[in-house]
């Protein structure tokens, strides 16, 4: 309590002691004695004494000041602690602080900074700062004394916890367990509507946050602390530089290279009009938020802010929505990677022509990047050759590789550019032959995709608080700002699609993907506190406050529009008859073990033949979960990448042989492959199969027979549970299906890397399936190790017209009765013109007339080709295809089954293929 003349003379009495005479008497009690103690408790009373304005002028009258300095001179902690303390009350007063100026006193309150005790460094920190004024600034603001103020504050906010109510570690950590579980609740109940998995995190962390449960007084003094800032800047940073690697790691660099002319016109076009948006609107939002300095570097930062595209939550929000295997959804992945990079890039580029060391620490951190992904080339080479003989490689080489990483992020972002850019070309250029890439994927997938980037989404959302927008000036700043990155992505993408003839309802579901924010947009509003000149709390909520909006209702608007745009955005792809043979080609090859891996990779070379050929293949590597292995919750229940703790027992050594054989394909084929692996009982395992296809948009399925070939050649039979899921797989499969009798000790042999030209046959008697193979057909014919032979079987009894039609040369049957015939026709016409005449392949017919005959012809071809390919069915009652009873194989069809039984006795291999028929229920019931 402050005092005055009539409180104290209600204290004291009449005749009581005054003031002044008080303190004079412990002034003279301090100066006569030598007592230790007794100096202490008298400098005490009298720092007390000076915290009431009553009685500046009493001190100043008897020079308590200066016996305040004398104190902190003195080696006594104690009174060092009360002379600095007694200085830190008076020197409100100016008249006070301009005495202790005078006699020297800021050298000394400096010298406290450097104290051991908490109490003298917390007092010279408030002495200095109602001291400070325009004559003594300089003095006191030197650079070594702000460097030891800031060090010695960090210091005290990170490691002093007993000052506030938790440990902010701990508040970190249970903020981060709150978001993962509020995220998931939120999950489940928008999954349903259709909502992706980044709206649910980012509503979580607004959820968590000022704007509902952090209102309540004791949670937000749980959450929001002022050390607590620290922390979570330091976990965010760990996370981008992770999940920037790993983008970069799971780029599809195929796609990329063959679409970057388009992605990046969209890119572009929605880079530069929100620029000039973001220039023309700064003024307005200069004036409603009331920026009085650095008004240059604010409408920067309004630019970049509406010209970014959010590439970690574009990838998220698109594998959510299924779309990443879409040509939409790479399309718009590929545009906000080019959007986003050439936003750092220009940042960067901005802030390096400022000065000379700003340009020498850009060269610095190139240079750093591109000595970096050259070492990953040898370092990747030299790990896959050490580790040979386990699954993925040790966890102390990926810690050593990720290391290596942090160096690089810290060195860049300490000489003040953001390590986005590098991060991501570390991750885009590091090579993908080879188990250490197969071990980063593996290890860094699950746990960036399931926990680091929903914390990082929750944590956008926290940061949100509705108190910045209760102003009109806010309301009107933060919804113009929205409009115009929706308008402009809008108008600059649909300008873009137009010119590259993209159609409108894929241009506008590019647009709103693009709108998203929240990645980089985010590391140029959370600048460093001490940088700062033209920021405030109020500014910075405003734009953070548009990112988390921006993100929501993007997030929201591009979930209901792939919903209403479901059926155009479906896979139709799921047969080959009708692709083009210079698109690209999506292929599921499926192994049970590592003699079927041989097979796969013969088909995957065969259709990879033409350097025009554009084919991304990948390998499933299916494995039997046995009954007694199951738990609660089984393995293929899990999202992709999910491990047990025992995941390495699934497939044992199986695994390492068919890593080592696609490892060994890579490297002499230069063709990648996209490893899987399904694990499931032999009666579900046809459902990851199935599921797997429809996510990743397969066209075509292959899958391996039940019986393998031995040594000596001949076929036994392989587990029963193969057959059944073959059979299984045909009837619910999403797309065409192949299945390969293969014969690899006597029959087709990988056609890249050998001497010798394999000879394939295509026996076509008519229908879908038949056709369907043709259409197989005319990715191998263009393989320069490959003489593919087209053999047409013709019934004798039909009238043949035109035997060799002059226009294009082929026997053309005509029949009035069934109009497959007719189209069985047009296919062989426009094979002919397109293969045959340009000497890809070699045509032939057989004239038979009845199931006997096509046996003796089959007869007679057995022994010329190494691969025969044939459609299952879907002939008819052909009489030329009736060729016994009994089927020992049904799924291969009268023909296949005929010529992978011992009967034939032929040492080819055998594709028999099934083309994809569309149904309404794709449900797995009754299996």
């Amino acid at each position: 309590m402050f005092t005055n003349d009539q409180r104290q003379e209600e204290r004291t009495g009449k005749y009581g002691t005054s003031r002044l005479q008080y303190l004079q008497e412990l002034v003279s009690q301090f100066q006569n004695t030598t007592d230790e103690e007794t100096k202490e408790k008298i400098a005490a009373n009298l720092a007390n004494f000076a915290y009431d304005p009553y009685n500046y002028s009493f001190l100043r009258q008897l020079n308590v000041l200066e016996l305040f300095l004398d104190c902190i001179t003195e080696p006594n902690e104690k009174l060092v602690e009360f002379g600095v303390g007694g200085v830190c009350n008076s020197c409100v007063d100016p008249a006070n602080a301009a005495i202790i100026t005078q006699c020297g006193g800021i050298p000394l309150v400096i010298q406290c900074l450097s104290s051991p005790v908490r109490n003298t460094v917390n007092y010279a920190l408030g002495a200095l700062y109602y001291i400070c004024n325009k004559s003594n600034r300089e003095e006191i603001l030197k650079p070594e004394v702000v460097d030891v103020i800031e060090s010695m504050d960090l210091i005290h906010k990170r490691w002093c916890f007993d000052e506030y109510s938790f440990n902010p570690l701990v508040t970190s950590l249970t903020q981060i367990s709150c978001i993962l579980a509020i995220s998931h609740f939120f999950h489940l109940l928008l999954k349903p509507v259709g909502q992706p998995g980044p709206v649910a995190q980012v509503l979580a962390g607004v959820v968590l946050g000022p704007l509902f449960l952090s209102r309540i007084q004791d949670i937000r003094d749980f959450f929001i602390q002022p050390t607590s800032a620290d922390y979570y800047q330091f976990f965010s940073h760990l996370f981008e530089i992770t999940f920037m690697f790993l983008i970069g790691l799971e780029t599809d660099i195929s796609f990329s290279k063959r679409n970057l002319y388009v992605a990046s016109i969209i890119a572009f076009s929605g880079f530069i009009l929100n620029s000039i948006f973001g220039a023309a609107f700064s003024p307005l939002f200069i004036k409603l938020l009331r920026i009085r300095e650095k008004k240059v570097d604010f409408a920067s930062v309004v630019m970049m802010t509406l010209a970014n595209s959010a590439s970690p939550v574009v990838i998220r929000l698109t594998a959510d929505l299924k779309l990443d295997t879409s040509d939409v959804g790479r399309l718009a992945v590929t545009s906000s990677l080019v959007n986003e990079m050439s936003c750092v890039l220009v940042a960067s580029l901005v802030f390096a022509v400022s000065s000379w060391e700003s340009f020498s620490y850009l060269f610095l951190s190139f240079l750093l990047t591109v000595l970096l992904i050259g070492s990953n080339q040898y370092l990747a080479r030299w790990i896959n050759k050490s580790d040979r003989e386990n699954k993925y490689v040790s966890n102390a080489y990926v810690s050593f590789i990720f290391f290596l990483i942090l160096v690089l992020s810290f060195i860049i972002e300490s000489c003040g550019y953001s390590s986005t850019l590098s991060c991501f070309l570390v991750g885009l250029m590091f090579p993908r032959k080879g188990k250490t890439c197969r071990t980063l994927l593996s290890r860094l997938s699950y746990v960036v995709h399931n926990f680091l980037l929903p914390i990082y989404f929750g944590y956008i959302g926290f940061q949100f608080d509705i108190d910045y927008l209760k102003s009109i000036p806010t309301t009107i700043t933060v919804v113009v700002m929205i409009l115009l990155n929706f308008g402009g992505k809008l108008v600059s993408t649909l300008a873009a699609c137009h010119y590259l003839k993209i159609p409108l309802n894929e241009g506008v579901m590019v647009a709103l993907i693009l709108s998203l924010k929240g990645h980089f947009d985010l590391q140029l509003i959370n600048v460093q506190p001490n940088t700062r000149l033209w920021w405030n709390a109020y500014v910075h909520g405003v734009l953070l406050s548009t990112v988390v909006l921006d993100t929501v209702i993007a997030g929201i608007i591009v979930a209901l529009t792939v919903k209403r745009e479901e059926e155009s955005l479906a896979h139709k792809k799921t047969s080959l008859e009708l692709h083009d043979p210079e698109s690209e080609l999506r292929i599921l090859a499926c192994a049970y073990g590592p003699r079927h891996s041989s097979g796969a990779l013969g088909l995957i070379s065969a259709l990879n033949g033409s350097k025009r050929a554009i084919v991304t293949p990948y390998l499933m590597h299916l494995v039997e979960l046995p009954e007694k292995r199951k738990t609660n919750l089984m393995y293929h229940q899990l999202a992709e990448g999910d491990q047990y703790s025992d995941e390495d027992d699934y497939g044992g050594d199986d695994v390492v042989e068919i890593n080592d054989a696609v490892d060994t394909f890579t490297s002499e084929t230069k063709i990648l492959i996209n490893i899987v692996k399904a694990v499931s009982a032999f009666a579900t395992l046809y459902e990851d199969v199935c599921t797997g296809a429809e996510d990743r948009r397969i066209s075509i399925i292959f899958l391996p027979f039940h019986k393998y070939q031995r040594i000596d050649g001949n076929m036994e039979i392989d587990k029963e549970g193969i057959r059944a899921t073959n059979q299984r797989v045909l009837r619910h499969a999403p797309c065409s299906i192949g299945i390969l009798v293969d014969r690899t000790v006597t029959g087709f042999q990988q056609p890249h890397c050998s001497n010798s030209v394999q000879h394939v046959s295509i026996l076509f008697f008519g229908g879908p399936d038949d056709r369907e193979a043709l259409a197989c057909s005319k990715w191998i014919s263009s393989h320069p190790q490959v003489n593919l032979t087209l053999i047409r079987f013709l019934q004798v009894r039909e009238q043949i017209s035109g035997s060799h039609n002059q226009d294009n040369g082929v026997l053309v049957t005509v029949s009035t009765n069934d109009t497959e015939y007719a189209i069985d026709n047009t296919s062989l016409v426009e094979f002919y013109n397109r293969y045959i005449a340009s000497g890809k392949a070699n045509y032939t017919e057989k004239h038979v007339s009845n199931g006997a005959d096509t046996v003796t012809a089959l007869r007679e071809l057995r022994d010329m080709y190494s691969l025969f390919i044939v459609g299952k069915g879907g002939r008819g009652h052909s009489p030329i295809t009736t060729l016994s009873d009994w089927e020992e194989c049904p799924e291969l069809g009268t023909v296949g089954d005929l010529l992978a039984s011992s009967d034939l006795n032929t040492n080819a291999s055998i594709l028999v293929i099934q083309k994809h028929h569309h149904t309404t229920d794709n449900s797995f019931r009754g299996d």
